[in-house]
C-alpha cells in the first residue's frame, strides 16, 4: 500500500514543490477504496484527495486505513490540516513512511492519536520513505536535492580525448533528459562546459512543468558574453555564481554591468579548495532563487568536486553500447584522490530502464531511505 501511494506521489513531482510530494491510499484491508496525490502547490493534499476518490466511488472511509507517505498535517497553510479531514471521516487508522521535519506542519501523528486514531510508522517501503527526502534535505539542511545526469560509454567515458561527446546517447535517452529538465528547478553546470560545448541548457522537448533556471559555477566571473546562457538570459533566467569578493568589487564592475544588461543575475557565493564552496553555494541557490531540486549538467572536474563536496543525492547515467578503449578519453568524473573503495561514496540502485540499445540507471545516495536519513 504504501509503494503504491510512494509512486502516486511522483506525479506531483514538479509541480508541488516546495512542498513536499505525498501519495495516500486508502483501503479497507486489502482492498483500496480510495487514491490520492499532492498534484500542485497550493492544491488539495493527497490525503483529502484520497477521502474525496473514495466517496466518489461511492465508498465511506469510515473505518478504513489510510496509507500516506509522510505523516499528515497538522496545521492551516494554503490548505487545512489533513488530520482533522482523516477525524471527521471517521478513518480507523493512519498508517505513515516518514515523520514530517517541517515544525509547523509535524504533530500530525499525535494529534490523531488523541482523537483516538490508531497511528503507527512503517519503514517496510523505501520508496515511501524516499518520495519525501528531498523535502526533508531542503527542512533539515537547507540546501535543494541534487541529481546529477551524465551519458557514458560502457567503458565509462563521456568524451573521447579530444572532447567529442555529441552524442553518446541516443535521441529518446536525450528526450528523457529533456523531460527530467523540465522538472526540476535550476540546472547546473560549470565553466569547463560553458566553454567546450556553449550549452542553451533549455527544455526543448516534451511538455515541462517547469522553466528551469540555469546556473553557471564561474568563481572567477569569466564567463564570455557570446556564449549562450548569456545571449539567452533575458529569454530564460540565468545565474551567474561567483566568488563573493567578485560580485561588489570594482575590478569587476564593468563585467558585472554587462552580464546585469545581458538579463544574467550575480549570485556572490563563499569560496572553497579550488573554487566556490558548494554546499554553501546550494544553500544560497535555495535561500536566494527558491531553488528546491538541482540538476546537474557538466563534465568529469564538476562531477568529482560535486562526489567530493558529498552534495549528489541521486545519480541518473545513461549507458551506451559503445566501447572506446581509450585511456585519455574522459572519464565520468575526476579530481578526488580515492585511495580505497572505501573513500567512494556509496549509492543504491533505484530504477533500471531499457531506453533503445541505452540503458538508464537512476541512483539515490544510501541512507536516503532509512527511516533517520536527512
Amino acid at each position: 500500500m504504501l509503494d503504491r501511494a510512494a509512486r502516486l506521489a511522483l506525479m506531483g513531482l514538479g509541480r508541488v514543490e516546495p512542498n513536499p510530494m505525498v501519495g495516500c491510499v486508502i483501503a479497507r484491508g486489502d482492498a483500496v477504496i480510495g487514491v490520492g496525490a499532492h498534484r500542485r502547490f497550493g492544491g488539495p493534499h493527497a490525503e483529502r484527495r484520497a477521502l474525496d476518490d473514495a466517496r466518489t466511488r461511492g465508498q465511506d472511509p469510515r473505518g478504513a486505513t489510510a496509507y500516506v507517505t509522510l505523516e499528515p498535517c497538522a496545521h492551516s497553510g494554503k490548505q487545512p490540516p489533513c488530520t482533522e479531514a482523516l477525524m471527521a471521516a471517521g478513518v480507523a487508522e493512519v498508517v505513515y513512511a516518514a515523520a514530517d521535519p517541517n515544525r509547523l506542519a509535524s504533530g500530525g501523528a499525535s494529534a490523531l492519536e488523541q482523537a483516538g486514531v490508531h497511528v503507527r510508522q512503517s519503514t517496510v517501503s523505501a520508496l515511501a520513505i524516499a518520495v519525501s527526502a528531498p523535502f526533508r534535505r531542503r527542512i533539515e539542511e537547507g540546501r535543494p536535492w541534487v541529481v546529477a545526469k551524465w551519458a557514458q560509454t560502457l567503458d565509462g567515458r563521456i568524451a573521447t580525448r579530444a572532447g567529442d561527446s555529441q552524442w553518446i546517447s541516443n535521441v529518446t535517452s536525450r528526450r528523457r533528459v529533456h523531460a527530467l529538465r523540465g522538472r526540476v528547478d535550476a540546472i547546473l553546470t560549470g565553466m569547463g562546459t560553458v566553454m567546450a560545448d556553449d550549452p542553451a541548457l533549455t527544455v526543448r522537448h516534451g511538455n515541462p512543468r517547469k522553466c528551469p533556471i540555469r546556473v553557471v559555477l564561474d568563481a572567477d566571473l569569466d564567463i564570455p558574453l557570446d556564449r549562450q546562457l548569456v545571449r539567452t538570459a533575458r529569454e530564460t533566467p540565468t545565474i551567474v555564481c561567483c566568488e563573493a569578493k567578485l560580485a561588489t568589487a570594482a575590478i569587476s564592475e564593468t563585467k558585472r554591468a554587462e552580464l546585469a544588461k545581458a538579463g544574467c543575475r550575480i549570485l556572490g557565493c563563499p569560496a572553497g579548495p579550488g573554487g566556490l564552496d558548494l554546499l554553501q553555494t546550494l544553500k544560497l541557490l535555495h535561500r536566494e532563487a527558491g531553488a528546491c531540486t538541482v540538476m546537474v549538467e557538466g563534465g568529469a572536474g564538476l562531477l568529482g568536486t560535486m562526489i567530493e563536496a558529498d552534495v549528489v543525492d541521486t545519480a541518473v547515467a545513461y549507458i551506451a553500447p559503445l566501447l572506446l578503449g581509450d585511456e585519455l578519453a574522459r572519464a565520468v568524473a575526476v579530481g578526488r584522490v580515492a585511495a580505497a573503495l572505501s573513500a567512494g561514496v556509496t549509492m543504491r540502485l533505484g530504477r533500471v530502464r531499457r531506453v533503445g540499445e541505452d540503458v538508464e540507471l537512476t541512483y539515490c545516495r544510501a541512507g536516503v531511505a532509512d527511516q533517520d536519513a536527512s
